[in-house]
C-alpha cells in the first residue's frame, strides 16, 4: 500500500518555531518485503476485492430498480401517475447513489462530497417532484445505475476468477499432500477424453503449478486495483456533485473571504487612523492652541511650541503615506510593479534583487493582490527571517502571473491556520490563485505565489 505523506512547516519564521519546521505528518513505516509481495495480504487488498465481490448483488438490485421503476414511469406518463412514479424512481436512485458514496469511502478510501441537494422554491409534492425531475444529480444517479451493472458483472467475473484460480494453484502443492488420491485418480487432472488423460503428478509439474498460482496471486491485486480504479472514476464522476456545483462551492466560499478580507482591511486602516494620525492631529491642534495663548505672553515659548507642532505635522503626514501606500500605492498606479516592488525593496532591512520580466501589465486587481503579497513577504523577512539577502522574481507564464520570494534566513515558515502566511493564501485563493511555501528549518525560504493574468 502507497503511504501518503504530508508537511507541516513551523509556525512563523522566528527561532521559536524552528523545531517544527519541516517535519513530516507521517512517519515512513520499514517493510522488508516489497510492495509486490505484500500485495496479497495487505488489508486495502481485501477491501477493494470486497467492494468487488459486493458490487455484483447491490448492481444487481439497482439495476432492476432503476429500469423497472423508470420503464414504469415511462409508459405512464400518458397518465398524470408517471410523474410521481419517475420521481420516486430518480429518488430511489438518489438514496441508492449515497449508499454507494458510503461504500466506496469505506472500502475504496475515495474522498467524495456529497452532492448538491434539492432545492425547492415552494412547499408540497409538486414542487418536490419538480426538483427532483429537474436536478442533474437525479439523472446523473440513474446513469449511474444502468452502467455500473455491466462493468460489476465484468469485474466480479474477472477479479474472482484470477482470486480463485491463484490461490488454487499456489496451494496445490498442500492439497496434492493432503489428498494424493482422490477418485482414484492421482493429481490435478488437466485434460481427459475416452482415450487420454493429462494429470500434475509429479513433482516438477507440482512445483510449476505452484509457481503459476504464486504469479496469478501477485497479479490479483494489482488487477483488482485497476478494476476498482473504473468504479472510483465512475462513482468520482456520476454520484459525487458536478463540476457546476463544485465551482458554485468555491465562488461562495472565495465571496466570503473577500468580504472578510475587506473588512479586515478596512478595520486596520481605521484602527491606523484612529490611534496614529488622528491622535496625531488631535495633540498637534492642542498644542497650536496652547501656543496661540502663549503668543501674546511668551513669544519665545510659542515659537518654541510652534516648531514642535511643524515637526508633529511632518510625522503625521509620514504616517499618512504609509497608511495611503499600504492601501494602493500610487507609484503602483503610475508606474506598475517593477517600479513600486523596488519602492518596497528599499525599506527592507535586507538587501533585495528585484527582476521584474513582463511583457505588459496584469489587471489593476490583479496588480494589487501581486504588490501587496510581495510586500507582506518582504515584511516578514524584516521582521523574522534573521536573512542577509533576499530576492524578488515576477514573470509570466502563459495566462499566469508568477511571484517569487527568496531569502537565506531560518527558515521554518508555515502556511497553515493562523499565522500571516495563512491569510495570504486566503486572499489568493480568492482570486484563484496559489501559494506554495518551501521552507525547511535552517532555510532558505522559497514562498512562490501564482496568479491569474487577466491582462
Amino acid at each position: 500500500m502507497a503511504t501518503e505523506f504530508g508537511q507541516d512547516y513551523g509556525q512563523g519564521y522566528g527561532p521559536e518555531y524552528r523545531s517544527r519546521g519541516a517535519v513530516a505528518a507521517g512517519e515512513r513505516t520499514g517493510h522488508r518485503l516489497p510492495a509486490a509481495l505484500r500485495a496479497p495480504f495487505a488489508a486495502r487488498s481485501w477491501r477493494e476485492f470486497g467492494y468487488v465481490l459486493l458490487s455484483l448483488p447491490i448492481s444487481v438490485l439497482l439495476f432492476t430498480y432503476a429500469v423497472t421503476m423508470v420503464a414504469l414511469g415511462a409508459g405512464l406518463l400518458v397518465t398524470f401517475l408517471g410523474v410521481p412514479v419517475l420521481a420516486g424512481a430518480l429518488a430511489g436512485c438518489r438514496g441508492f447513489g449515497a449508499l454507494e458514496r458510503a461504500r466506496a469511502r469505506r472500502l475504496l478510501d475515495l474522498d467524495i462530497a456529497d452532492p448538491e441537494p434539492l432545492r425547492t422554491k415552494k412547499n408540497g409534492p409538486m414542487a418536490w417532484m419538480g426538483a427532483v425531475l429537474k436536478s442533474g444529480t437525479s439523472w446523473r444517479n440513474l446513469l449511474y445505475a444502468v452502467l455500473h451493472f455491466p462493468w460489476a458483472v465484468f469485474s466480479f467475473v474477472v477479479a474472482l476468477t484470477f482470486w480463485a484460480y491463484g490461490w488454487a494453484l499456489l496451494t496445490y502443492p498442500l492439497w496434492f499432500w493432503v489428498f494424493p488420491m482422490y477418485g482414484g485418480q492421482g493429481g490435478l487432472q488437466l485434460y481427459g477424453d475416452a482415450q487420454h488423460r493429462i494429470y500434475l503428478d509429479n513433482p516438477f509439474e507440482i512445483t510449476v503449478t505452484a509457481l503459476v498460482g504464486l504469479l496469478f496471486t501477485l497479479a490479483t491485486p494489482w488487477i483488482v486495483r485497476a478494476l476498482t480504479t473504473v468504479d472510483r472514476v465512475m462513482v468520482h464522476g456520476l454520484l459525487g456533485p458536478s463540476r457546476l456545483a463544485t465551482r458554485v462551492v468555491e465562488l461562495e466560499s472565495d465571496r466570503g473571504v473577500v468580504v472578510d478580507t475587506a473588512a479586515a482591511d478596512l478595520r486596520r486602516i481605521e484602527r491606523d487612523l484612529h490611534d496614529g494620525a488622528q491622535a496625531r492631529l488631535v495633540a498637534l491642534a492642542m498644542d497650536l492652541g496652547l501656543a496661540k495663548e502663549k503668543l501674546a505672553e511668551d513669544p519665545e515659548a510659542a515659537a518654541r511650541m510652534v516648531g514642535e507642532a511643524h515637526g508633529e505635522v511632518k510625522t503625521a503626514l509620514q504616517e499618512l503615506r504609509d497608511l495611503a501606500r499600504g492601501i494602493h500605492p500610487a507609484v503602483l498606479t503610475d508606474r506598475g510593479l517593477d517600479a513600486a516592488l523596488s519602492s518596497v525593496a528599499s525599506r527592507c532591512t535586507v538587501p533585495v534583487k528585484v527582476d521584474v520580466d513582463l511583457p505588459s501589465r496584469p489587471a489593476a486587481a490583479i496588480e494589487g493582490i501581486a504588490y501587496f503579497t510581495v510586500s507582506e513577504l518582504l515584511q516578514n523577512i524584516s521582521k523574522h527571517a534573521r536573512a542577509t539577502w533576499a530576492a524578488v522574481d515576477v514573470w509570466r507564464v502563459e495566462d499566469r502571473l508568477m511571484l517569487q520570494v527568496v531569502d537565506n534566513g531560518v527558515g521554518g515558515a508555515d502556511a497553515s491556520g493562523g499565522s500571516g502566511l495563512a491569510g495570504l493564501a486566503g486572499r489568493l485563493d480568492a482570486v484563484d490563485g496559489i501559494l506554495v511555501v518551501d521552507s525547511p528549518a535552517g532555510g532558505p525560504t522559497r514562498i512562490t505565489a501564482e496568479l491569474p493574468w487577466r491582462g
